[in-house]
C-alpha cells in the first residue's frame, strides 16, 4: 500500500463508531511479528476497508442476510458461494457480512484467482483486507491456523456468464472439497442473489485481459454497478470433514460427488433467495 498502517488506523478512528472500533479490536488475527499476518493482512486496513464496504453494504446494496449463525465462531471452515456480477462485489459483500455477523469478528479470507494478487494497487489492497492467492499451500496454512476461507468454485466462468444464463451455476471445481476433507474443515454454503443484475453484460474480451493474465474481461452495459438489493442466504455446514477420512481427498469419485453435493446446496439457497425477494431493487 502507498501509505502505512498508521494512516489506515487514523482514517478508521475518524469515521467508525467507537463501539465498532472496540469490537474490531477483538478480531481473529495471527500477527507474524511485524503487525501483518503471513499473507499481508493488517487489522488497521481491515477497519479502513469497512469505510468502503460498509456504506455499500448498508445503503447502496442494502444487504439482507439470513442464516449467518451457521458461520463457525472459531476453527477452520470453507465458505462456498455462487459467483457473478462481472466484478467481485459479491465477495466484498460476503466479506462484510462475515465481519459484521461474527463475534469476535472473523475475516473471510477470499481465495482469488492467480492474476488478482498481481494487479497493481488492487492486489495489495485486497491482501491487506485478507485476500490470498489461490494456491494449495496458502489454503493449507490458513486452514491449519483455524481461518475461514471464502471460495467461489465457479471461478472466472461464473463472473462472465451472459445475461440470459444468470443464476445458472457453472460446474464447481473440486479443490475446495479436497482441502475440506484433508484439513478437517466443514463447508458452509451461501447463496448470493442480486449480483447477477448489478452489471448486465454485453460481451467479453480476451484481448483486454491479456496484459494482466485475466482470462476474460466482461464488457458491461452500464458504467457502474446498479443499486440492486443483495440477498445472502447461509446454509447449515456440510461436515465433509467428518464423513470422509483424509486419504479420501485423493479419490476423484469422492471429491466430484461431494462438490456436486455442495453445488446443489448452494443452488437451493439461490433459488430460495430468488423466490423470497420482492424484486431486483427491493
Amino acid at each position: 500500500m502507498p501509505f502505512p498502517p498508521a494512516v489506515a488506523r487514523a482514517l478508521a478512528q475518524a469515521s467508525l463508531p467507537p463501539e465498532e472500533l472496540e469490537r474490531l479490536a477483538g478480531m481473529h488475527f495471527h500477527d507474524a511479528g511485524h503487525g501483518y499476518d503471513a499473507f499481508g493482512m493488517h487489522p488497521d486496513f481491515v477497519a479502513m476497508a469497512c469505510l468502503v464496504a460498509g456504506p455499500l453494504y448498508d445503503r447502496y446494496f442494502r444487504v439482507q442476510s439470513t442464516g449467518h449463525e451457521h458461520i463457525p465462531k472459531y476453527g477452520p471452515a470453507i465458505l462456498v458461494a455462487n459467483h457473478s456480477g462481472n466484478i467481485p462485489i459479491d465477495g466484498m459483500m460476503m466479506w462484510m457480512d462475515v465481519l459484521r455477523n461474527t463475534n469476535p469478528p472473523r475475516v473471510a479470507r477470499a481465495v482469488a484467482d492467480h492474476f488478482v494478487p498481481s494487479l497493481p494497487f488492487i492486489g495489495t489492497f485486497f491482501a491487506r483486507g485478507g485476500m490470498v492467492g489461490g494456491s494449495r499451500g496458502n489454503a493449507r496454512a490458513l486452514l491449519e491456523a483455524g481461518e475461514l476461507l471464502m471460495i467461489f468454485p465457479e471461478g472466472t466462468p461464473g463472473i462472465v456468464k451472459p445475461w440470459k444464463e444468470r443464476y445458472q451455476l457453472r460446474r464447481f471445481r473440486v479443490g475446495f472439497v479436497e482441502m475440506a476433507i484433508r484439513h478437517g474443515a466443514p463447508v458452509v454454503p451461501c447463496g448470493v442473489v442480486g449480483a447477477e443484475e448489478q452489471m448486465p453484460q454485453i460481451t467479453t474480451s480476451h484481448r483486454l485481459g491479456k496484459p494482466f493474465g485475466i482470462p476474460e474481461v466482461p464488457i458491461p452495459a452500464v458504467p457502474f454497478p446498479l443499486p440492486v438489493r443483495y440477498h445472502l442466504r447461509w446454509g447449515e455446514p456440510i461436515p465433509l470433514d467428518q464423513e470422509f477420512s483424509p486419504d479420501q481427498a485423493d479419490d476423484p469419485v469422492v471429491v466430484r460427488k461431494a462438490a456436486a453435493r455442495v453445488q446443489e446446496a448452494v443452488e437451493a439457497l439461490v433459488q430460495r433467495g430468488l423466490k423470497e425477494r420482492r424484486g431486483v431493487f427491493r
